[in-house]
């Protein structure tokens, strides 16, 4: 009887594990995706047979993902890069069936018995009757983590890979007459990470999406934005997420799904969003309102969220982001003067070498053009600075009238504020810290411009010491002339012979100022004080130009320099950053004017 006992009981221990085992199995693959956890069993490609049953979640709407049921149809060698394969698989289900393959949807999650096989990033061109897609594998993705030292790479130069692509067919196409049956419309390209831009006219994206795909980005007018609102639900494989460019009055979002995450880090996309390496951007929450399908663009309309950390590595397989870190943003509060009363747009812009700048010029533009004080024939006066942490803030004073009826105002105004940008990421030595941007417009609604119509002096000969006065008659646009009167005095140490009298505008003077040659660069501090030594665009300048040579080091002039002196200076044009002039300006005056002046004219005295 003991026996009879003791062997039932061993049979009850055995049917319930088998029967635990089988129920595990069974849960494994509904909980792995919708679950946060610090690790995640994984398939890697060679494990990968055609016909395998899967898996992938993405949000349709709302934040909750939901699950689209998959077909493996092979493996794709070297498709993403050498050594780089892709997974190909069909979609099944009512809702991929309707949607197909949408921008937004590149990140999601991808199982197979309840293992991650990688993240849905690649689709075949764009008008494709079927849900057909390539899978980035999960172990391509783990290596940006292995690799990741948090640390941003300020000048990275690398380019959306997208972009890359796009231009290659191009250049194909272009050179292959005839070619358009073999269109870039066959070839596996990443499924698009909307960049949308929200608060920007259509005007502001056009005329700056050459300079934002230079580097890297292509914009989309999409629908969506960027709020503070608390999502409470959290953010797991499948979920939407965001990468923030710009944000306040106006913003830049790229949105994708969620591939991967833990107590540390999640991983995104499957794809690069513009493949810099090492980056600085919030990553936020983000709720879908809605997918919109469309047989040429399908997209997520989404709102991004809640911030949550930041990212910090952009490679070419996917995105990585920490919790533990809190992205550096440049605030920028730019007021518009001029109507009832002052309106102010706040906003953050990214810090990136190559992003800012056109951020900025972006920005600008849109605000201005986007202000009912706007019109065609408005003149802005520019006030404003830019604080970088240690250095000497970056002045900005100039003013702007309309001179070409194709090209608005605010543009010229915007590509100013951008060069300045752009100059101050451009030196080899520090990677600058702003810290802050002020913009004050004054718009006025004339076109305030004058011209140099007639310059003149009545002495033909001088002497060292004396100050002669320069008579000039400017034409301003459907005004009368304005006649100004600007006295100058000849240094003392002018030698005998031929002097040059230069009257012109800033611009023509900062044109003659010598430039470093090609590929010499200056520390940030010297870049800041030819910035801050600019001439301003609504003054007359007087300039006095002797023969004589000079020499610019750094960003320090040193004119009227004896041959002696020339002769021990030239052996230091190997260890320092030097150029040298056959003139020098030896003194300079000029006189306001609430215009733009352009224009310049010569004149000649003897000094005796």
């Amino acid at each position: 009887m003991k026996k009879v006992v003791t062997l039932l009981a061993a049979l009850l221990i055995v049917s319930f594990s088998s029967f635990a085992q089988t129920a595990s199995k069974t849960s494994a693959p509904a909980q792995t995706p919708v679950q946060s956890k610090l690790s995640t069993p994984i398939m890697t490609v060679d494990q990968i047979k055609p016909g395998m049953k899967g898996v992938a979640y993405t949000v349709f709407q709302g934040t909750k993902p939901e699950p689209m049921d998959l077909e493996v149809l092979g493996v794709l060698k070297d498709q993403n890069g050498p050594k780089g394969d892709l997974i190909l698989i069909r979609l099944l289900g009512t809702k991929p069936d309707y949607t197909g393959v949408v921008a937004g949807m590149s990140g999601s999650p991808v199982y197979i018995d309840g293992k991650l096989i990688g993240a849905l990033s690649y689709r075949i061109g764009q008008m494709s009757k079927e849900p057909i897609a390539g899978v980035t594998p999960i172990a391509d993705m783990l290596e940006i983590n292995s690799m990741d030292t948090t640390r941003p790479a300020t000048y990275s130069a690398g380019s959306g890979s997208s972009t890359l692509r796009q231009a290659t067919s191009s250049a194909a196409t272009s050179a292959a007459p005839g070619s358009d049956v073999q269109s870039f419309q066959n070839l596996m390209k990443p499924i698009e990470t909307p960049l949308v831009f929200t608060g920007f006219s259509e005007d502001a994206v056009r005329r700056f999406a050459s300079q934002f795909a230079s580097a890297g980005v292509v914009p989309v007018m999409g629908i969506g934005g960027v709020s503070d609102e608390k999502q409470p639900d959290p953010v797991v494989p499948g979920s939407a997420i965001s990468a923030i460019l710009v944000r306040g009055d106006m913003d830049i979002a790229a949105t994708c799904t969620v591939t991967y995450i833990d107590a540390d880090h999640l991983l995104a996309c499957g794809h690069p969003i513009l493949q810099y390496g090492g980056v600085d951007l919030p990553m936020t929450k983000a709720n879908v309102l809605a997918t919109l399908p469309s047989p040429l663009n399908a997209f997520k309309i989404v709102n991004a969220t809640e911030p949550i950390g930041a990212w910090v590595q952009d490679r070419h397989t996917g995105i990585l982001g920490r919790f533990d870190r809190t992205p550096e943003m440049i605030p920028v509060t730019l007021t518009v003067h001029g109507g009832i009363r002052p309106k102010t747009f706040h906003y953050e812009v990214l810090k990136n070498a190559k992003l800012t700048p056109v951020a900025m010029m972006a920005t600008v533009f849109n605000a201005l053009q986007g202000v009912n004080e706007y019109g065609e024939e408005t003149t802005y006066r520019m006030q404003g600075k830019i604080a970088v942490d240690g250095y000497t803030d970056v002045n900005l004073q100039n003013m702007f009238a309309p001179i070409d009826s194709n090209v608005p105002t605010g543009f010229a105004v915007a590509l100013n504020v951008g060069e300045r940008f752009g100059r101050i990421f451009d030196n080899p030595y520090v990677s600058p810290k702003i810290t802050g941007v002020q913009l004050d417009f004054d718009l006025v609604r004339d076109r305030r411009t004058a011209r140099l119509e007639n310059a003149r002096t009545d002495i033909t000969e001088a002497r060292p010491g004396d100050e002669i006065v320069i008579e000039t008659v400017l034409r301003p646009y459907r005004g009368e002339p304005i006649v100004r009167q600007v006295p100058i005095r000849i240094p003392t140490s002018t030698p005998h012979g031929q002097l040059h009298i230069l009257i012109s505008d800033g611009t023509t003077l900062d044109r003659m100022r010598p430039t470093m040659p090609g590929g010499s660069r200056l520390d940030l501090g010297s870049t800041i004080a030819l910035l801050n030594n600019e001439h301003a665009n609504n003054r007359l300048y007087v300039s006095l130009l002797e023969q004589n040579p000079s020499a610019m080091v750094e960003d320090k002039v040193m004119p009227a320099l004896p041959m002696s002196v020339m002769n021990v200076m030239d052996g230091m044009r190997n260890t320092q950053d030097m150029i040298v002039s056959a003139e020098s300006a030896v003194n300079e005056a000029s006189t306001p004017l609430d215009y733009v002046v352009s224009g310049a004219q010569i004149l000649t005295v003897t000094i005796k």
